[in-house]
């Protein structure tokens, strides 16, 4: 599997990229009295694989939101599902700071948060058959054809998110790109490990809220694709 991130390095994707931001007051209040509980950011983090049932106090099924923007949708899955755990991996400051906001506004303790390469956190922190689920929800589409290589999913990619999922765990994909959407299907279904739910596109959960990039799409005439796969074992396959 190291290999496998390796090869993914080698083609220039990476999950997260370090950006400057500002922050409004709000979100600079809760990063000084509510990150040292909530968040870890990679660097931080301890050599090896990161117990979440201490970090979230309790054993719950867990489920990794791979770039979690300002953290609406986050929230409002997470008020939805309270029996889950929710990590949502993002760089962008700033939304890290509002997704704070909402867990201070709907009182949750549901949602942890990582400021960090999401590939660096499944490789290094997330032992093999842990997660319950990940949610790539319309990622950096990079729309120029000499930065395809730098979209997140890829064969590597997903083959290290296949190994870190549970028996049963699910990957959920969407995105409002046709090629992009293309491309995931095209590397999903190459997957020996993942089962798509459908056929080929999922329908439009009406659990998964509207984030802004939907309304964005929406409003340009860009159609929205879900994917649905589960991790099966041997004997399933």
């Amino acid at each position: 599997m190291v290999e496998a991130v390796d090869q993914v390095r080698q083609t220039g994707v990476f999950s997260t990229v370090r950006r400057s931001v500002r922050m409004t007051a709000g979100q600079r209040r809760v990063w000084q009295t509510q990150w040292s509980e909530l968040g870890r950011t990679q660097e931080d983090l301890p050599t090896g694989e990161l117990d979440l049932a201490k970090w979230f106090g309790r054993e719950a099924p867990t489920v990794l939101e791979i770039g979690s923007g300002m953290g609406e949708a986050t929230a409002q899955l997470a008020v939805a599902a309270p029996e889950v755990n929710h990590v949502a991996a993002e760089v962008y400051p700033a939304g890290l700071g509002q997704l704070m906001l909402w867990v201070e506004k709907y009182d949750l303790e549901n949602v942890r948060l990582l400021q960090g390469d999401a590939l660096d956190f499944l490789r290094d922190h997330v032992a093999p058959g842990t997660l319950a689920g990940v949610r790539i929800f319309f990622p950096d589409p990079w729309p120029k054809k000499r930065h395809h290589k730098r979209r997140l999913v890829s064969p590597p990619f997903v083959a290290l998110v296949a190994s870190r999922l549970q028996s049963g765990g699910t990957l959920h994909l969407a995105t409002d790109w046709a090629d992009y959407a293309n491309r995931m299907l095209e590397v999903c279904e190459a997957e020996p490990a993942l089962r798509n739910q459908y056929e080929t596109w999922a329908p439009r959960p009406e659990w998964r809220p509207v984030t802004k990039f939907e309304s964005r799409a929406q409003a340009e005439g860009r159609e929205v694709r879900d994917l649905i796969y589960t991790k099966v074992t041997p004997i399933d396959s």
